[in-house]
């Protein structure tokens, strides 16, 4: 028997194989999780989106486009999961946006107000606007994780704007922990160590960050997907009851580090 067993929820983010959001759904199958999907708009997208889900090994997915800058697409997408299945235990928050142009080297100062918004945008505020859907078709309790990462609450070069987006998250998740905990729902995030994802390509030095943890972390490697996929098992799972508005590093041990 896995500790997923019987539970149902959306995992938000595949958009290929290195993602975390598909390293996360490739645990939670492997425990017994039944997972829903959604992609971005396009037929380009919803191709990547398809291969990495097929490479789990999991036919005719529950597979939605979804624009989630837009509340009507929110509203469209969770009404659908109700209509469809009733309700669900979990959600997986695992997207963030900014321009590349303003992830560059001392580029910071130079952002631009819409770059700032936006970024805050979709790395922080759906993270709210999905729990509340969300939270509306749990039942009997729920939870929900967001992926954030260490230029939450320190200045990492190049990640800029982000960082600022990412501090929003961590924020957001505790007030949503606080207002979802009475009705039994756990709101957490994990701050995983960086990988090579596409957005993570987007910010500038990641092949000198790499080696940086490399060198540094106690463990003396880089995270991998797998270690953040077996971390999101615990918060989505009952083993962690007791745990909610919570930043849980994942990151070989880099952020325990002084220097």
């Amino acid at each position: 028997m896995g500790v997923m067993d019987g539970k149902r929820g959306l995992v938000v983010g595949i958009a290929n194989d290195h993602s975390y959001a598909y390293f996360i759904a490739q645990s939670l199958i492997a425990h017994g999780a039944e997972c829903l999907y959604t992609h971005l708009p396009g037929d380009r997208m919803k191709r990547r989106c398809s291969k990495a889900i097929t490479q789990l090994g999991i036919e005719n997915p529950w597979l939605e486009s979804m624009d989630c800058a837009s509340d009507e697409e929110l509203d469209r997408v969770f009404d659908k999961i109700k209509t469809d299945y009733g309700s669900i235990d979990f959600l997986v928050h695992s997207i963030a946006f900014a321009e590349r142009e303003w992830l560059g080297f001392d580029m910071f100062q130079e952002t631009p107000r819409e770059a700032y918004k936006q970024a805050i945008d979709i790395s922080a505020y759906t993270y709210l606007a999905m729990g509340r859907r969300a939270a509306r078709i749990m039942n009997n309790g729920g939870s929900m994780i967001a992926m954030s990462y260490l230029g939450a609450v320190r200045a990492v070069p190049g990640y800029n704007v982000m960082g600022v987006a990412k501090a929003a998250l961590e924020s957001t998740t505790r007030y949503l922990a606080m207002d979802l905990g009475a009705k039994g729902i756990r709101v957490n995030s994990i701050s995983g160590g960086p990988l090579r994802t596409m957005s993570a390509l987007a910010v500038g030095g990641l092949s000198e960050l790499l080696e940086l943890v490399e060198s540094r972390a106690p463990l003396k490697r880089s995270v991998t997907g797998d270690d953040v996929g077996k971390s999101a098992v615990y918060l989505l799972s009952d083993m962690a009851s007791g745990v909610t508005g919570q930043i849980l590093y994942v990151d070989c041990g880099y952020s325990a580090m002084g220097i």
